[in-house]
């Protein structure tokens, strides 16, 4: 009877939630996909879409605090005649490439809001 041998060790490497967040959080990062993201860190794709889902799911990726505020400057938008909303608008480009459109003078905690809804869509 063949015995199983085996060769060299197991290796099971446990990730506090801290080191998890900040290896999802290189993705994106000059241009780092996820796939390369996986292969500095020697792990596979999915564990970091399983990392990032579970974030997701608990929300700490955004309640973390890290929404931060930087200078823009403002150039006049030309209305589209489909446009319903009335006054000046403010454009936002986000980390994921979508958008954000609203009227300018936006409530701090409402701007906050709108930027975690269209993240985590």
């Amino acid at each position: 009877m063949m015995r199983p041998e085996i060769l060299g060790t197991e290796r099971r490497r446990q990730w506090s939630d801290i080191q998890k967040r900040k290896i999802i959080e290189e993705i994106g990062v000059d241009g780092a996909s996820v796939a390369e993201v996986a292969r500095r860190h020697d792990l596979t794709r999915q564990h970091l879409y399983q990392w990032r889902n579970h974030f997701r799911r608990k929300r700490a990726l955004a309640d973390d605090g890290s929404i931060s505020f930087l200078p823009v400057e403002m150039e006049p938008i030309e209305k589209s005649p489909s446009s319903k909303m009335s006054g000046e608008l403010i454009e936002i480009g986000l980390n994921n490439g979508r958008c954000i459109r609203g009227p300018v003078g936006l409530v701090k905690e409402d701007l906050i809001r709108m930027i975690r809804i269209v993240e985590q869509a």
